[in-house]
């Protein structure tokens, strides 16, 4: 299985003039604005963390999710919610030959944390034997950065603040979580039942 990410958030859509006021950043100065570009990357790595941390994206983008079987025929859980919309379902045989599937074989089962690809029918197209099929997606709250929840766009700021205030001692990235982002993020987290056991 693969995600892969095809668009990215535009600049624009990007709370920088927030974070800057949430930093309280000195205002009125020949150069402001000048850090600009870095409060964006502090933004993006802090969104990224928390896309991962929840499963969730925070700005519509588009993706490809591939894989080479299905884990039920039937239905086959997407790895990120919300999705707003499935734009293609394409079939990969081992020569590489591709197709795609009618949109009347499936259809989109809108989900806060698991939306799901199903078959209309009695079961999804069959993936053929070295094949593989692609699931072209639109993911996130929406494409401005007020359509992001409230707690979640939060959590980004303070984890961005996180960033930049520790930006010398690189810890951008690192694996544990800002107490006071944790508690903002946790009930959006997913908890998948497998074997009979959370994880």
């Amino acid at each position: 299985m693969m995600l892969v990410e095809q668009t990215t958030a535009p600049a624009a859509a990007l709370p920088v003039a927030d974070f800057r006021d949430h930093l309280r950043l000195g205002t009125g100065f020949a150069d402001e604005g000048g850090e600009d570009s870095l409060l964006e990357t502090f933004l993006r790595a802090s969104i990224a963390a928390v896309e991962a941390w929840t499963g969730k994206v925070l700005l519509e983008r588009t993706f490809t999710f591939s894989l080479t079987a299905w884990r039920d025929g039937r239905a086959q859980v997407l790895p990120v919610a919300p999705v707003s919309e499935i734009t293609a379902v394409r079939i990969t045989d081992c020569l590489d030959w591709e197709s795609l599937v009618d949109t009347s074989k499936y259809r989109l089962q809108q989900d806060t944390h698991r939306p799901v690809l199903m078959a209309r029918g009695s079961r999804l197209p069959t993936i053929p034997p070295q094949g593989s099929i692609s699931i072209d997606f639109t993911a996130g709250f929406g494409p401005a950065w007020a359509d992001v929840p409230a707690d979640l766009a939060q959590a980004v700021m303070l984890l961005a603040a996180y960033y930049f205030e520790y930006r010398h001692e690189m810890r951008v990235g690192g694996a544990v979580m800002p107490y006071g982002v944790s508690s903002l993020v946790d009930r959006w987290r997913n908890v998948r039942l497998v074997g009979g056991g959370a994880r």
